[in-house]
C-alpha cells in the first residue's frame, strides 16, 4: 500500500506570536530599526518545514482582518485580548510577501478563524487518502487529531517539535477521544479567548466531569447526577455558558474553502523578489539558507544570533543583517607584511610619530594565560594594515613582541582595537603594559546601542557595509577538527589580520562622533575605557580557590542528597526518578492529589517548576524535600563540581572573564564561571564562598561591598524628602519604610513588617505590581495594594519620579543614568498594554540600576589608581554586584581600607551618604 501524501498547513499568527515573543527580550533590530524578530522566526519555520519535511502539499492560513462569526452570537468573543504589537503588525506584510516569494500558497477566508479553515481543509484532505500536519502551538486543535490528521507542537526550552496522534492528545487532555476537546475546553473555560466555561472549573474537574458524563450535552441533561452539591451548583448556574462556550471552542469543519491541491503544490522561490526582501530585511544568512551557498549574491556569515525554528528549538545562527556586500575585492587597499627587521624598524618609526594606532593580535586560542601569540597588525590610515608574523620559538618571538614595547606603552599614542582587554591582557604575558588613551570599537557601539551584538563582523557589515574575511575560512569552524592560525599561510593571514586593524579603525572613525552626538564621550572616555585596564589585571590576577575544601563539600552533598531521595520516596510510596518533571508531577499531582488546580504544560505534563511547588509547601512534608533536593542538586553539579575543572593548573587560580558590552543597564557580567550567580541565600550556597581563599598566609581576603546603594540612588535621583530624610539620619531604611507605610512608631515596627517593607522598597525599583507583591508576601491582592497605595503616598517623590521617568521615556524614546549612559525602549509607547508595561518597568529600574553599575565602575578605576600610585602590592580580584574583593597584604590593610572606603563613598555624588560595609576573613565566606 502506497504512503499516503502529506499536507502541512501552518497556523500563521500562532507562530508570529511565537516567533516574536520568544525573542522579546533580545528582540532582532534591523539597522532600520525594524524589529525583525517575527518575521525571522516564522521564516525559519517555513524553510525548516520545506527542506526538511519535504511536504507534497502546503499552505499557511492567516485568520481573517475582521470580526469572525463567533463574534456574531457572542459579542465578547476574545474581546479581552491585547491589542496587537505593532511589531507584529508592521511584520505581517513582510510576512506574506515571504510566503509568496516561497511559492507557498497564502489562504485567508473572510470571518473564519485559521482554525476553522484548517479544521475544514484537513477533513477534506483526510477524505481524499492525505495525512495532514497542523503546525501549531494552539491547544484547540486537538480536537480535530484523527488516525489521519496530526498536530505539530512547535520546539520549545531546547525540547524537540512533538507530533501529536490521537493517544497523545487524549493523554494530554485527559479524555477518551480527541472530539471531547471540545467539551474539555467548554467546560473549563479559555481566559486568552474569553470563552467563559463553567465559574469555579478547572482542567482537573472537567476532566472528571468528562469521565462521568461523556459530554456537555450530557452533563446538562443530568446535573442532578453530580454528587458534590458545590460543583452541581456551579453547573446549575452555568448551563447556559457552558453550551455557547462549546459552541465557541468548535472548530467550524464547513468553511467555503476547497481543497485545491494543485495550487497547494509547492512552487520554486522566486529569486528577484526575495533578494529584493532580504536586502530590505538585511537578512544575509537567511537569503544563503534559500539559495544556497553560492546561488545569491547576498553574502554570508558565520553563526551569531539566536533563532527559533519550528523543529530544533533556539539554536544559534547568524544576526540577519545585510544588503549587498562590498569585500576585500572590490576595495582597493594596501596590506603589507613586516617579517624582517628592518621592516619593523620602519613601522615602529610610522607609529612613534601617529597620535594614535590601531592594533589586532592573532592568537593560538583565546586564554592569553596558556594560549600565545601568532602575530599582530597595525593600522593608521582607512584601507591599510601592516601584518607582523611571530615565529613558533616563544623567547624569539617575545624578543619581536618587545620591539614594539616603546610605542605600546607611550602614554603619548592612543590605542584603538575592538575588545582591547583580549589584546592587552596577551601582551600583559610578553611584558608589555600597553598605555595611552584606549578607544575600543565593540564598548563604543555598546554605548550607542546597547540592545544589539557587537561583534566586529556585523558592525562592518552594518556601518560600513563591507564583509571581513571569515575566520572560519581560515581555520575552519569551532570543535576538535579546527586548525590554528599558527596554520595559516602568509599572504592569507596578512590580508586577514591587516584587514581586521583596518575595519577596526574605520569604525573608530565612525562610532567617535556619534559618542559626541549623543553625550556618551565622557562616559566612553573617563569609565568604560580605564575600566578595560582594571579588568585585565583583576582577570590575570585572579582568585586561588580551596580545591580540597570543595571536594569534601560535594561528598557532604552527595550525602545529603541521597538522604533527601530515600525521604521523598518514603513519601511517595514507591521510587521515581526525581529528576523527571513527568514523574514527579504524576506523584505529586496524580497519585498524591495535592492540588486540585494542578496547571499542565502545553505537552500535557504537570508544571512542576519552583513557582508551583512553594505554593503547596504547607501540604505535605514531600515538597520541602523535592526544593532542599533541588537546590542542593543543582548547588553540586553547577559550581561545586564544576569550579575545581576551571581552575589553572599552573597557578591553582580561577581566572574569570568581565564582560563589558552584555547587560543593558551598564552591569558587569562574568563567565567561566559566572561569580554574579554564585548562590548566596540559602547557607549551603554561602558555603562555596568558603572555597575563594587568599594566595597565601601573608594575605587576608578583604570585601567592601556597597549597601542598599540602589535605594540611595533612587532617593537622590527622585529628591523624595521622606527618603532622604530616612537615609540622612541613618535610620534603617527598612524600618523606616515600616513605620511609614503601616503607619506605626519606629520602634514598634516588628520583624514581619520590616520584611514586608523591605520587599516593597526592592520592588518599588523593578516596578512591582499588586499582584506580584501579593505573590511574594503571601498576601491577599487587596492588601497588597493597600501597601503600594500608603507607600507612595509616603513616598510621593519616588512617584512622580517613575512618572516623569516615564514620561520621559515616551519622548525622547531612552533614559538615562546619573553619568548619561543610555537604555533605549522602542516598546515604550507600545499599544499592547503588557509589551509596554515591560518597557515601562525598564524605563524606571534601567536609570537607577545603570547608576549604580556606573558607581562601582568609577570606585574600581580610581580603587586601582589609588593602589598604583601607592605602590601596594594588594590585588583587586573580585568584582560581583555592589562588592569588591582583594587578595589584601596583611601589612597594607589599614592603608587600603582607607582608600576602598573613600573611593567608593565618592564615587558618584549623591544628596544621602553612601555606605561601604567592609570585612575581612580567612575566606570569601567570612569576608563577605
Amino acid at each position: 500500500m502506497p504512503t499516503p501524501k502529506r499536507l502541512y498547513l501552518l497556523d500563521a499568527y500562532a507562530l508570529i506570536y511565537r516567533a516574536y515573543y520568544a525573542l522579546n527580550r533580545n528582540p532582532r533590530i534591523n539597522s532600520k530599526g525594524l524589529n525583525t524578530s517575527a518575521i525571522l522566526g516564522f521564516a525559519n519555520t517555513l524553510l525548516e518545514v520545506i527542506q526538511n519535511e519535504k511536504p507534497d502539499y502546503m499552505a499557511v492560513v492567516f485568520d481573517p482582518k475582521g470580526l469572525t462569526f463567533r463574534s456574531d452570537f457572542f459579542p465578547e468573543y476574545k474581546a479581552n485580548r491585547e491589542k496587537t504589537p505593532e511589531d507584529i503588525t508592521a511584520a505581517i506584510p513582510y510576512i506574506k510577501s515571504l510566503i509568496d516569494g516561497m511559492g507557498v500558497e497564502r489562504i485567508e477566508v473572510e470571518k473564519f478563524e485559521a482554525d476553522d479553515v484548517i479544521g475544514t481543509l484537513s477533513k477534506k484532505a483526510e477524505k481524499a487518502g492525505l495525512h495532514t500536519f497542523m503546525m501549531t502551538p494552539d491547544k484547540d486543535y486537538g480536537q480535530l487529531v484523527s488516525e489521519n490528521i496530526f498536530m505539530v507542537k512547535p520546539a520549545k526550552s531546547g525540547n524537540p517539535a512533538q507530533v501529536l496522534g490521537p493517544k497523545e492528545i487524549c493523554e494530554n487532555f485527559g479524555v477518551k477521544r480527541p472530539e471531547q476537546v471540545i467539551d474539555f475546553l467548554g467546560m473549563s473555560g479559555d481566559s486568552v479567548d474569553n470563552i467563559p466555561g463553567i465559574a469555579g472549573v478547572g482542567p482537573v474537574t472537567a476532566r472528571k466531569l468528562i469521565a462521568q458524563f461523556d459530554s456537555v450535552e450530557n452533563m446538562v441533561a443530568h446535573v442532578d447526577e453530580i454528587k458534590n452539591p458545590k460543583l452541581k451548583i456551579k453547573v446549575a448556574d452555568a448551563i447556559e455558558a457552558v453550551l455557547i462556550s462549546k459552541r465557541l471552542a468548535t472548530i467550524e469543519l464547513n468553511v467555503p474553502v476547497e481543497l485545491e491541491l494543485d495550487k497547494l503544490l509547492l512552487d520554486e522561490p522566486k529569486r528577484e523578489e526575495l533578494n529584493d526582501l532580504f536586502n530590505e530585511l538585511e537578512f544575509r544568512t537567511f537569503a544563503k539558507r534559500v539559495f544556497g551557498e553560492t546561488a545569491s549574491p547576498i553574502a554570508a556569515a558565520p553563526s551569531a544570533g539566536m533563532q527559533t525554528d519550528l523543529f530544533g528549538g533556539a539554536e544559534e545562527v547568524v544576526e540577519e543583517f545585510a544588503t549587498t556586500l562590498k569585500t576585500i575585492d572590490d576595495i582597493e587597499h594596501k596590506y603589507e607584511v613586516a617579517d624582517t627587521p628592518q621592516k619593523r624598524a620602519n613601522l615602529i618609526e610610522t607609529l612613534n610619530s601617529a597620535m594614535a594606532f590601531c592594533f589586532d593580535t592573532e592568537t593560538t586560542g583565546l586564554d592569553s594565560l596558556t594560549d600565545e601569540l601568532v602575530g599582530m597588525s597595525f593600522s593608521f590610515n582607512p584601507h591599510t594594515g601592516v601584518y607582523v608574523p611571530l615565529p613558533n620559538d616563544l623567547e624569539e618571538s617575545k624578543k619581536i613582541v618587545n620591539e614594539f614595547k616603546s610605542v605600546f606603552e607611550s602614554d603619548k599614542i592612543g590605542k584603538i582595537g575592538q575588545n582591547l582587554k583580549f589584546d592587552i591582557a596577551f601582551l600583559a604575558s610578553y611584558g608589555i603594559d600597553v598605555q595611552g588613551q584606549l578607544f575600543d570599537t565593540m564598548i563604543a557601539h555598546y554605548l550607542l546601542q546597547p540592545d544589539m551584538r557587537h561583534n566586529m563582523d556585523l558592525l562592518s557589515e552594518t556601518y560600513l557595509n563591507y564583509k571581513p574575511m571569515s575566520i572560519e575560512s581560515l581555520i575552519g569552524k569551532k570543535g576538535k577538527n579546527q586548525r590554528s592560525m599558527r596554520d595559516v599561510d602568509m599572504e592569507t593571514i596578512t590580508k586577514y589580520a591587516a584587514e581586521d586593524a583596518d575595519i577596526t579603525l574605520q569604525l573608530k572613525m565612525h562610532f567617535e562622533p556619534l559618542l559626541a552626538e549623543k553625550n556618551l564621550l565622557e562616559l566612553f572616555a573617563k569609565v568604560e575605557m580605564p575600566l578595560i585596564k582594571v579588568l585585565a589585571e583583576m582577570e590575570r590576577n585572579g582568585v586561588k580557590l580551596d580545591v580540597s575544601a570543595l571536594g569534601k563539600f560535594s561528598e557532604e552533598l552527595a550525602i545529603g542528597i541521597r538522604a533527601l531521595e530515600t525521604q521523598i520516596h518514603e513519601h511517595a510510596g514507591e521510587s521515581f526518578n526525581i529528576a523527571s518533571p513527568k514523574q514527579l508531577g504524576d506523584i505529586l499531582f496524580g497519585k498524591m492529589m495535592l492540588s486540585e488546580k494542578a496547571k499542565k504544560t502545553k505537552t500535557g505534563q504537570y508544571s512542576t517548576g519552583e513557582e508551583i511547588l512553594v505554593k503547596l509547601e504547607g501540604k505535605h512534608p514531600i515538597i520541602r524535600d523535592i526544593l532542599d533536593y533541588r537546590s542542593l542538586t543543582k548547588l553540586k553539579s553547577t559550581y561545586v563540581d564544576a569550579l575545581p575543572e576551571l581552575v589553572n593548573k599552573n597557578d591553582g587560580r580561577i581566572h574569570t572573564s568581565y564582560n563589558q558590552t552584555v547587560a543593558a543597564t551598564g552591569r558587569l557580567s562574568s563567565t567561566n564561571p559566572n561569580l554574579q550567580n554564585i548562590p548566596i541565600r540559602t547557607p549551603k550556597g554561602k558555603e562555596i564562598r568558603r572555597a575563594f581563599v587568599p594566595q597565601d598566609e601573608e594575605h587576608i581576603l578583604f570585601a567592601a561591598d556597597y549597601s542598599q546603594v540602589e535605594l540611595r540612588i533612587i532617593a537622590s535621583m527622585s529628591g523624595d524628602e521622606a527618603m532622604i530624610h530616612d537615609f540622612n539620619e541613618g535610620i534603617d531604611i527598612h524600618t523606616a519604610t515600616a513605620s511609614r507605610v503601616y503607619d506605626v512608631p519606629l520602634e514598634e515596627v516588628t520583624s514581619d513588617i520590616r520584611r514586608n517593607a523591605k520587599t516593597v522598597n526592592f520592588g518599588i525599583i523593578y516596578g512591582i505590581s499588586a499582584f506580584g507583591l501579593s505573590e511574594r508576601l503571601g498576601i491577599p491582592r487587596k492588601e497588597s495594594a493597600t501597601i503600594i497605595k500608603n507607600y507612595f503616598e509616603k513616598y510621593s517623590g519616588i512617584k512622580s519620579f517613575m512618572d516623569s521617568t516615564v514620561a520621559f521615556a515616551k519622548e525622547k524614546g531612552y533614559v538615562e543614568t546619573l553619568m548619561g549612559r543610555r537604555r533605549y525602549l522602542k516598546d515604550i509607547t507600545s499599544r499592547n498594554a503588557i509589551v509596554r508595561g515591560f518597557a515601562e518597568r525598564n524605563a524606571i529600574n534601567a536609570p537607577i540600576q545603570g547608576s549604580s553599575a556606573d558607581m562601582i565602575k568609577v570606585a574600581m578605576i580610581r580603587i586601582y589608581e589609588a593602589m598604583q600610585k601607592a605602590g601596594l602590592k594588594s590585588k583587586m580580584i573580585l568584582q560581583v554586584h555592589d562588592e569588591l574583593v582583594f587578595d589584601a597584604l596583611k601589612e597594607e590593610l589599614p592603608t587600603l581600607q582607607v582608600i576602598v572606603e573613600r573611593e567608593m563613598r565618592e564615587a558618584l555624588k549623591l544628596k544621602v551618604p553612601v555606605v561601604v560595609d567592609m570585612n575581612t576573613g580567612e575566606n570569601w565566606l567570612d569576608a563577605h
